[in-house]
Formats: structure tokens, C-alpha cells, sequence
């Protein structure tokens, strides 16, 4: 069973000329163990979503779209502590929902990002996503 709170979200906006990037530390309210974070991005801008993990704990990740004037073609990778952009998992490749066992302690990353048309075209999309460790 999953619990859907509210995250503690700490938002801090990276400027850059052509590119947004946005990030947010996430963490689970005492006691619960997974939260659903919210947002939209628009073109070439990505959103990623930092927390905390030991290895050998199973995460969860589930991007759901929710609104969109395009294509609503996002997906999310996951990075793994000290990764330069490499992912462990990538939805694009794969399914939009997944079950990870992490192999490392340390920050993972999950990283909201959109593909195609609704990139090249300056499209925006909402999204939720459900995230939980374990």
C-alpha cells in the first residue's frame, strides 16, 4: 500500500539563457513512505525530483500526465548518486511506471522531461508523479 502526502518540497530555479531547469528535494512525511509530487514543464525544460535512498531499497515510479496543449509526451529517467546524466532507468525506453531495486546509497534523481513534437514545439504538459521507497 502506498501513502499519496504532500511533499516537502524545497524548489529552487537554475537560470539559463535557452533552458530551464528546476529542481526539488523531495522528502516523506514521518511515518509514510511515498508521495505524489505535481507540475508542468513546457519545451525543452526538465524538472528533477531529489531524494535520498540506501541500497537495496526498492523504489517506485509512476509519471502520469495531466493536461497538456500538445502530444502529452512525457517521461522521466532516473539517475543514480554522482550520475552526470546517465540514467538506471528511462521511461522513454520503457514504461512510464516501474519497480527499481537501487544499488547504491545515496541522492537519486528523477527527472521529468518531454520528447518529440512536444519538446520542439514549446508544448506544456502536467504531470503527477507517484514516487515511493522501501
Amino acid at each position: 500500500m502506498r501513502f499519496h502526502v504532500l511533499a516537502l518540497v524545497s524548489l529552487l530555479a537554475l537560470s539559463a539563457p535557452a533552458m530551464a531547469q528546476m529542481t526539488a528535494d523531495v522528502q516523506f512525511q514521518k511515518g509514510n513512505y511515498g508521495t505524489t509530487v505535481s507540475g508542468t514543464i513546457t519545451g525543452d525544460e526538465y524538472f528533477d525530483y531529489r531524494l535520498g535512498a540506501n541500497a537495496g531499497q526498492t523504489m517506485f515510479v509512476e509519471l502520469m500526465v495531466d493536461g497538456t496543449n500538445g502530444n502529452g509526451s512525457a517521461y522521466f529517467n532516473i539517475l543514480p548518486p554522482g550520475s552526470d546524466g546517465v540514467a538506471i532507468y528511462n521511461s522513454s525506453m520503457d514504461e512510464n511506471s516501474t519497480t527499481i531495486e537501487l544499488p547504491e546509497k545515496g541522492d537519486y534523481t528523477i527527472r521529468v522531461y518531454l520528447m518529440g513534437n512536444d519538446r520542439d514545439a514549446d508544448k506544456t504538459v502536467g504531470y503527477n508523479v507517484d514516487i515511493s521507497i522501501q
